[in-house]
């Protein structure tokens, strides 16, 4: 038979396929994270509404609080904090700009395809947190967990704050505007 280990001969977690996997996820958020602390200003900047401008704002603080914590990650591998491109997340950001270039400056329809840009962007960012908390779990490490839980919780608050925007009164507003 192939290569059969015994519990007690199992690889460490310095050799698993797991944990290299948890390593290449964490350069892809990081590189996601930071490409789009770049591209925040601009999404606050397009804004109509001052409440959905206040959130990107507040949004890019807690990215860059977020970036802080990949990095202390990093640290704990004892690996270089370092990013592979992502390229769900240049896509997301992408689409962004094509829907700024899609609507009208000023507009409530403006902010509803901001709001639905970034949603799409949490959405990526929490399944990317949920997973990565999943595998330090799994792996053993237990700080790194509750640093991506930290960020994970966040994202979620984030998701909630857009939806409770749209629904609150930009999709209304959007929904009586001319084209």
């Amino acid at each position: 038979m192939k290569n059969q280990e015994s519990k007690n001969n199992t690889p460490s977690s310095e050799e698993t396929g797991l944990k290299n996997l948890f390593k290449d996820e964490l350069k892809d958020i990081y590189w996601a994270e930071k490409h789009l602390a770049k591209s925040m200003p601009k999404l606050a900047k397009s804004a109509t509404s001052e409440e959905l401008r206040t959130a990107f704002e507040q949004h890019l603080t807690e990215t860059e609080n977020q970036i802080a914590r990949l990095e202390q990650v990093f640290e704990l591998l004892g690996v270089k904090a370092a990013g592979k491109k992502c390229e769900a997340m240049e896509g997301l950001v992408e689409e962004a700009k094509g829907m700024l270039e899609d609507t009208e400056d000023g507009t409530m329809t403006r902010d509803a395809a901001l709001i639905s840009c970034a949603q799409k962007i949490e959405h990526y960012e929490i399944a990317s947190y949920g997973t990565l908390r999943t595998l330090a779990n799994t792996i053993g490490l237990s700080e790194a967990a509750d640093l991506l839980s930290q960020t994970l919780e966040e994202e979620k608050s984030t998701d909630v704050k857009l939806t409770q925007i749209a629904e609150g009164f930009v999709n209304q507003a959007a929904s009586s505007e001319q084209e």
